[in-house]
């Protein structure tokens, strides 16, 4: 009998993803693993194989999981903080019991809810390998807590003491004070309740069998001299496999790219969380138009609650003006997307599994971060690496059309910056091939999981 894994992301489409891409790793290694999502999640990953109905033979062997999240059935799983507080509570009797009962003896869980099962996989003589979907450099920002706030950068609740941006190291990405890595919109009780939570998980990090994260050496060699412990693996993909996709891909658009000019298309897409009000929608519409760029835009159903009435009048009347010119789709198979010879920039939210899907292949990028990690993974693409340019907001916060159009311009034509993302591309595709750092590390995860289990 295979030896088995239990891996277990934080459900949301940036962490199912790579952690999905992780299993398909483990299985062409030979191991069974046993893929832990709550029930939403679940039947999401199955509403996104459409017609594929069998999942275990469309994730090839993977066997799907799912557990209660532990909120009831009028809350708002949108809401990312009933969402986090629900699964803190829910998450360690159900995985204490899948445990006893597929008699496991790894968890691969997510860094960001590595902390909520930590002691029932001690408990059971689990060994846990925390694998961070985020850079390094951000998880070593959440295992340096204690150090930050007895530096006086924080208070014991994780409000900022200064104000503006500082570095752990010279050529790491900064830290903005203003972004806290466990800030989101709320109040004071919301943001101390992703503080507990983000120093919760840092201390389980530090105290994990093994910490991996979905990096590769070249992109962050600063961030593993301050942090050794961390193992990059990454890029992770799994080209031409089933990734746990939340919708279903409007495979369209392919053929739509091959029909154009290599390095020509604006492709912009936001990740499955973000959201943006009307205006703002209405701004990046206008933008791509005026830009004058071929573009593929994904619009999820979601994207915005706007979309009513005259404002979904408006959106429509600009998809039939633009038809010529642009393609929007509600989701697409982004992997395949960014490898595709046409698209010359990848307007993007700085998700960090989007960003390395796009380093991999070498495609300039247009920063627009969103929240969390988002700030820090900017710093990366406009300043350490340079592999791209950052938006900037106008007074009110937004951005306007005019800059949408003068952004999309300069980086598509600034032949630096894409020869900088092509080298970039090279060196984490390297890390990838036998005998590259990422290569390696992954085998060594490998031999220790065969050699316990």
């Amino acid at each position: 009998m295979a030896p088995r894994v239990m891996v277990l992301p934080l459900p949301e489409q940036g962490h199912v993803t790579p952690l999905m891409e992780l299993s398909h790793r483990l299985v062409d290694h030979g191991m069974e693993v046993t893929f832990v999502c709550t029930e939403r999640t679940h039947a999401l990953i199955l509403g996104g194989l459409g017609h594929r109905t069998n999942g275990y033979e469309a994730l090839g062997g993977i066997q799907l999981v799912a557990i209660p999240d532990g909120l009831a059935d009028g809350d708002d799983r949108r809401d990312i903080s009933k969402s986090l507080a629900g699964l803190s509570w829910s998450i360690r009797g159900h995985v204490e019991e899948l445990i006893r009962a597929t008699k496991v003896k790894w968890l691969v869980a997510d860094a960001t809810v590595v902390g909520m099962c930590y002691e029932v996989a001690k408990k059971l003589a689990v060994r846990i390998a925390c694998f961070s979907p985020m850079p390094a450099a951000y998880l070593g920002t959440l295992l340096r807590i204690p150090e930050l706030i007895a530096d006086g950068f924080f208070d014991d609740n994780g409000i900022p003491k200064r104000q503006g941006a500082f570095l752990l190291a010279p050529n790491t990405p900064p830290l903005y004070t203003a972004h806290v890595p466990w800030g989101v919109a709320g109040g004071p009780e919301v943001q101390l309740t992703f503080f507990q939570n983000a120093s919760r998980n840092a201390q389980a990090a530090r105290l994990a069998d093994m910490v991996l994260c979905n990096t590769f050496h070249d992109a962050e060699a600063v961030a593993f001299e301050l942090y050794p412990e961390i193992l990059p693996i990454g890029p992770l993909f799994a080209d031409g496999k089933t990734v746990g996709q939340f919708l279903p891909e409007d495979t369209r658009c392919i053929k739509w790219l091959d029909a154009h000019a290599d390095n020509s298309v604006v492709y912009a897409a936001f990740g499955s969380t973000t959201v943006f009000d009307p205006s703002q929608i209405q701004e990046l519409a206008e933008g791509l138009e005026l830009a004058g760029r071929p573009f593929l835009w994904v619009v999820r159903p979601d994207f915005s609650s706007g979309f009513g009435g005259l404002r979904k009048a408006w959106f429509d009347e600009f998809e039939n003006r633009t038809a010529g010119k642009g393609m929007v789709v509600s989701w697409c198979a982004q992997q395949q997307v960014l490898a595709h010879r046409a698209v010359g920039c990848f307007l993007t939210h700085c998700g960090w599994h989007s960003v390395l899907e796009a380093l991999r292949n070498g495609v300039p990028m247009l920063c627009w971060p969103y929240f969390f990690d988002h700030f820090t993974i900017r710093s990366y693409i406009s300043d350490v690496w340079r592999t791209g340019l950052a938006m900037s907001p106008g007074e009110d916060g937004a951005i306007s059309k005019e800059e949408v159009s003068t952004m999309v311009e300069r980086v598509i034509t600034d032949h630096v910056i894409g020869e900088r993302a092509r080298i970039l591309g090279d060196a984490a595709c390297r890390s990838l091939a036998k005998g590259g750092s990422s290569y390696e590390n992954f085998q060594k995860f490998v031999n220790i999981l065969k050699a316990t289990l």
